[in-house]
């Protein structure tokens, strides 16, 4: 039984550490194409978000405060990142069924401006690798996941907005 116990808590922190750091294994992986609604019924396939600057995609859920954490965080800064670097950003919320439909209050509650995607089947979280939320990825022009990060504490956007810098100087 504590065989048991210890792998399963090494996988679950070998795996915690990875999708935080991705040691290389994202860099230059292409963005899946999954199909997703967003929150007006619009059918939007995630291979074709439109790289005309750089990609965040945030996966997030009305139950978790984390996530509403860094979003309500980013959005305070979003548009003088919009204004020197293009980044848009993408809201995938991974609420299912039960609690899907609280997504457009919070939202419009909050006036978020971004792209929010619904994934109630988990299906782009799955094709992403993502295993807890908050999860944030950086998409630069090519479709390419360049960057990825795990969970949230404040600053984090502070990296974030780095990361997003360094491709819009290339």
């Amino acid at each position: 039984m504590k065989k048991v116990l210890f792998s399963l808590l090494f996988i679950f922190v070998a795996s915690s550490y990875f999708a935080q750091h991705d040691g290389g294994l994202l860099e230059n992986k292409k963005l899946p194409s999954v199909k997703l609604k967003d929150m007006k019924g619009n059918t939007i396939n995630t291979a074709e978000l439109g790289f005309k600057g750089p990609v965040v995609i945030s996966f997030w859920a009305t139950w978790c405060a984390p996530c509403k954490k860094e979003l309500n965080t980013i959005h305070d800064l979003y548009t003088d990142w919009q204004e020197e670097t293009g980044v848009q950003l993408v809201a995938v919320s991974i609420d299912d069924e039960k609690t899907k439909s609280q997504v457009p209050i919070y939202v419009n509650g909050r006036a978020w401006e971004y792209l929010v995607l619904m994934d109630p089947n988990g299906d782009f979280k799955r094709a992403m690798g993502v295993n807890n939320v908050p999860h944030t990825f950086l998409i630069d022009q090519q479709g390419n996941i360049v960057y990825s990060h795990n969970n949230y504490a404040p600053g984090d956007e502070e990296k974030l907005y780095e990361e997003i810098k360094k491709l819009t100087k290339q």
